[in-house]
């Protein structure tokens, strides 16, 4: 099964979570970055600027208003949260700092696109089974190399989110994943539209060898094949997602109040 769409929306608590468990235990990725820190005067190296703790000061009980749902404080402060961990480990590769009140406007607007798109799918008659909410919990088990549900239940306890919390996101996450596929309609790309795709491959590799004086190439297209569907298929999904999303929020009643 391919991955999902709008994880990052609809599991935003989640995948702060499992990211951090893909990190190997040895610390080696977090350590490669130590290592190239810059070094002060007397040669050691600069100590890692202090992280300021996630500033929910100020959030209101009802943070917006969707159609008439509310979209309550503790409901953003804990998608906020995982949000602003996220961005906290991605700053400290780039050397940026977190501007916390444009992540609280992208935190609060995807959780409104997900709204939207929950509305709409129920609106559609558009439920996640027992059996997809399952196959959802497997791949994000594999994809983040746990051994089984038990250890991604208890990884995400110890942020706070209980099982209950967890099963309800997936099936929010495969409710949103049915409605797209259905919006998109038959998203398999075609012949022509996969050599397309592989022929700007390979015409983008043989430029950056150019550039660089290396020579990687491109897998052969049957190697390729498997990557290049999920891809365009992928994009012809999240281009439905988008139409679809701008269509909702155009004809609905939102109000901010963050």
């Amino acid at each position: 099964m391919r991955k999902k769409l709008l994880l990052s929306i609809a599991l935003a608590g989640i995948v702060s979570v499992v990211s951090a468990c893909g990190t190997p235990e040895d610390g080696s990725e977090s350590g490669s970055e130590t290592s190239q820190a810059p070094a002060s005067e007397s040669g050691a190296p600069e100590a890692a600027p202090e992280i300021a703790d996630a500033d929910l000061e100020g959030v209101p009980d009802v943070v917006a208003l969707v159609n008439g749902t509310e979209i309550l404080k503790a409901d953003f402060e804990s998608v906020y949260t995982a949000q602003y961990e996220t961005s906290v480990m991605q700053s400290q590769m780039s050397g940026e700092a977190v501007d916390q009140d444009e992540l609280k406007t992208q935190t609060i607007e995807g959780m409104i696109s997900t709204e939207l798109l929950v509305q709409e799918a129920s609106e559609r008659g558009i439920e996640a089974s027992e059996e997809a909410t399952t196959a959802a919990l497997d791949e994000l088990v594999a994809a983040n190399s746990l051994g089984s549900a038990e250890e991604f239940y208890t990884a995400l306890a110890e942020q706070g989110m209980d099982e209950a919390t967890v099963n309800d996101q997936l099936a929010t996450q495969v409710q949103v994943e049915q409605l797209i596929q259905e919006e998109a309609g038959d998203s398999a790309p075609s012949e022509e539209e996969l050599t397309t795709a592989y022929d700007e491959a390979v015409a983008q590799q043989e430029e950056q060898n150019a550039q660089s004086g290396e020579e990687t190439e491109v897998p052969p297209f049957e190697e390729a094949r498997p990557a290049l569907e999920e891809q365009l298929q992928t994009q012809k999904e999240s281009a439905a997602a988008e139409s679809l999303l701008s269509s909702l929020r155009e004809d609905a009643d939102v109000t901010i109040n963050l």
